[in-house]
């Protein structure tokens, strides 16, 4: 089970299949949604940065079974780890980093 399954529930990787082919940037000026706020299938969504996050984490095949979470406080991204993802979290703060409308990472261990 990857990141979004773990974290967001299947449903979510439905909207992956759905999504539009234009580009986050594009979708959040058509819709006039702040880049944070862009979900996976394109639509207003609270949880939009954290969710593509996890899917990047996927999709660079960070393995979803050690104890890293994603969230978000508007554009920045938080990851929240256990001692065992230690060894994948630069890996992914470099993956969050990339997805578009995150302005800063932050990793915060699990205590």
């Amino acid at each position: 089970m990857g990141f979004l399954s773990k974290l967001f529930g299947k449903h979510e990787e439905a909207k992956v299949a759905s999504a539009p082919q234009e580009s986050i940037q594009d979708l959040a000026a058509k819709h006039s949604i702040p880049l944070e706020k862009v979900g996976l299938d394109g639509a207003f969504d609270e949880s939009g940065l954290a969710k593509r996050v996890a899917k990047a984490l996927d999709d660079a095949n960070i393995s979803g079974h050690v104890g890293l979470w994603v969230a978000q406080t508007g554009s920045v991204v938080v990851l929240k780890y256990n001692p065992d993802a230690e060894g994948v979290l630069e890996q992914a703060k470099q993956v969050a980093r990339g997805v578009e409308g995150a302005t800063d990472v932050q990793a915060i261990p699990n205590t």
